[in-house]
């Protein structure tokens, strides 16, 4: 099948709005390391997946100090519900996220995957600082 000039337009307009949103560097509450490096690759995958597990191991980071700041004040009873909460949200973020890794989606699904995880983890340390204050 031969494709038409706009037929090929529109296939890569279409693809460049299938890259997930806080590859555009811009998700909200991510560093600014993760907006260079996603500028700096230029949307190639590999480097794209790069900067998102960089950005990932920071959030996580982020998250386990603010839990860890957050449990510091709590009762005992109130620290255990906690514990429970956040375990119960790790099974869901990984469950919901490893649904992204669509095995037919190509590279696409694992960026997709991978952000997935990153704006999972970025807005629950954003939430768990929350609740702290």
């Amino acid at each position: 099948m031969k494709l038409c000039t706009q037929q090929m337009l529109l296939l890569a307009t279409l693809s460049i709005a299938c890259v997930p949103h806080a590859a555009s560097a811009g998700a909200a509450g991510s560093s600014k390391q993760f907006a260079a490096c996603i500028d700096k690759s230029g949307g190639v995958t590999s480097s794209t997946i790069e900067c998102i597990v960089t950005e990932n191991k920071l959030q996580d980071d982020r998250l386990n100090k603010a839990y860890k700041a957050l449990s510091a004040d709590l009762q005992p009873a109130r620290k255990t519900q906690l514990l429970e909460a956040q375990r119960a949200w790790i099974k869901f973020r990984d469950t919901n996220c490893s649904f992204y890794a669509d095995p037919d989606g190509g590279s696409m699904a694992r960026v997709s995957a991978n952000d997935c995880v990153m704006r999972a983890t970025t807005e629950r340390a954003r939430e768990l600082e929350a609740l702290k204050q």
